[in-house]
C-alpha cells in the first residue's frame, strides 16, 4: 500500500511523566492540607495559627513534591538509559546474535520463521530503529519517549499548590470557622475525584465519592487529634 493506513482510533498519553504526579499532587496537596488545618483548628480557635499552618503546610508540601518527584524520575530515567547503553553496546558488538534474538521474538508473536528474519534483518540495518525496537522488546520503553524529572517536578508543584490553596482560602479571605473551610475542601474533594475520572475508566461519582471519603476521613482524624492536644494543654 502506497497510502498510510487510516487510523480509526487514538490513545490518549500514557508515558509523558505528568499525569501521575499531577493527579497525586493535586490530591495530596487538597488531602493534606485540609487535614493540617483541621488539625490545627482542633487544637487552637486563633485563626492566624490556623492560616500559617495551612500556608507552611503548602509551601513545604510543595517543594518536598516538587523535589521527591525530580528526584524519583532523574532516578528511573538514569536507570532506563543505562539499560538503554548496555543494549547499544550489545547491537554493536554482537550484531548477529542481536538480530537472531529479534527474529526469535517475532517468531514468538506468531510470525513466520522465515518472515520474522526477513523483518529483522529490514530492522537491523538501521542501528538507531534496531536500538528502539530492541529496547520496547526487552525493557519496554521507548529511548525517544522516556519521563521528564523537570516537566515532573513543575507538574507536581503546581498541582500540589492548587491543590492546597483551596482549603487555606477561607481563612486568607478572614472566615473564622473550620467549617466553609471544610464544605469548598470536600467539594473540592469530589470534583477532582470525578475530574480523574476522565482518564480512568471509573465512574465521575464513584471517583468523586471515594476521593471525598479518604479525604474527609484523614481531616476528621487529624481534627480528633488536634483537639485532643488542645485539651490537654500541650
Amino acid at each position: 500500500m502506497s497510502q498510510r493506513a487510516e487510523r480509526h482510533h487514538q490513545h490518549r498519553d500514557v508515558t509523558g511523566g505528568w499525569l501521575r504526579p499531577s493527579v497525586f499532587g493535586a490530591m495530596d496537596g487538597l488531602v493534606s492540607n485540609f487535614a493540617l488545618i483541621a488539625g490545627v483548628a482542633g487544637g487552637t480557635a486563633n485563626t492566624k495559627i490556623i492560616a500559617l499552618a495551612g500556608v507552611a503546610g503548602l509551601a513545604a508540601g510543595a517543594f518536598s513534591m516538587a523535589g521527591g518527584e525530580f528526584v524519583s524520575v532523574a532516578s528511573q530515567r538514569e536507570l532506563a538509559l543505562a539499560e538503554i547503553a548496555v543494549e547499544r553496546r550489545e547491537l554493536e558488538g554482537n550484531p548477529e546474535d542481536e538480530r537472531d534474538e529479534l527474529a526469535q521474538d517475532f517468531v514468538d508473536k506468531g510470525v513466520q520463521p522465515e518472515l520474522a528474519g526477513q523483518v529483522a534483518d529490514q530492522i537491523s540495518r538501521d542501528p538507531e530503529q534496531a536500538l528502539q525496537v530492541h529496547t520496547r522488546n526487552e525493557l519496554g520503553i521507548d529511548p525517544h519517549d522516556l519521563p521528564s524529572p523537570r516537566l515532573a517536578a513543575l507538574s507536581s508543584f503546581l498541582s500540589f499548590s492548587v491543590g492546597a490553596v483551596l482549603p487555606l482560602l477561607p481563612y486568607l479571605f478572614g472566615v473564622t470557622s473550620l467549617w466553609l473551610s471544610a464544605i469548598v475542601s470536600c467539594l473540592a474533594l469530589f470534583g477532582a475525584g470525578a475530574l480523574v475520572s476522565a482518564v480512568t475508566a471509573r465512574s465521575w461519582w464513584y471517583s468523586g465519592l471515594r476521593q471525598l471519603v479518604v479525604g474527609a476521613l484523614a481531616a476528621a482524624l487529624t481534627y480528633g487529634l488536634g483537639s485532643l492536644i488542645g485539651a490537654s494543654g500541650l
